[in-house]
């Protein structure tokens, strides 16, 4: 192999892995900064609820989509007292944007809108435990970014 060659190849190679790396401190900056919603859970049949070890969410905020919205965008929510989102409008960008207001990012996949956040991944055997999740608590950045960090009851308590 010659030394160009070796070269190109460890170049991609530091490339990929420093585009990874941005990729983390990006989600780990969410994790540890983003302010805290909570996303109310649409019903779901609960015969395809559980699926082995993991639980597909769908969102309430996501329902009653008009078909004319863009395929990538943004919810603008508004947040109540306890934190519950509540969709405002849906918008192409980040602009405008109104006191009190935040972004979740979202991409239209198939025929349902995605938050890139629609499964909760649990150890075997747990079914029961998470099957009285009412809201998914999502941590979100000001770009609209986000981030599912747990699953919370009626009451709005963390499900352990």
């Amino acid at each position: 192999m010659k030394r160009y060659q070796l070269f190109i190849i460890l170049l991609n190679l530091v490339l990929a892995l420093g585009i990874y790396h941005y990729s983390v401190m990006e989600k780990e900056k969410t994790l540890a900064t983003g302010k805290l919603v909570l996303l109310e859970l649409a019903p779901v049949d609960p015969r395809s609820l559980m699926q082995g070890d993991y639980m597909s969410l769908r969102y309430a905020i996501a329902n009653e989509i008009n078909e004319n919205v863009p395929r990538k965008g943004y919810y603008v929510i508004t947040l109540d007292s306890g934190l519950v989102a509540r969709r405002q409008r849906i918008q192409a960008g980040r602009q405008p944007l109104n006191s009190g207001e935040y972004l979740i990012q979202y991409h239209t996949d198939s025929w349902r809108h995605s938050l890139g956040a629609e499964d909760y991944f649990f150890q075997e055997g747990r079914a029961d435990t998470f099957a009285i999740a009412r809201y998914g608590g999502l941590r979100i950045d000001d770009k609209g970014n986000s981030i599912l960090v747990g699953l919370y009851d009626e009451k709005k308590k963390l499900i352990q």
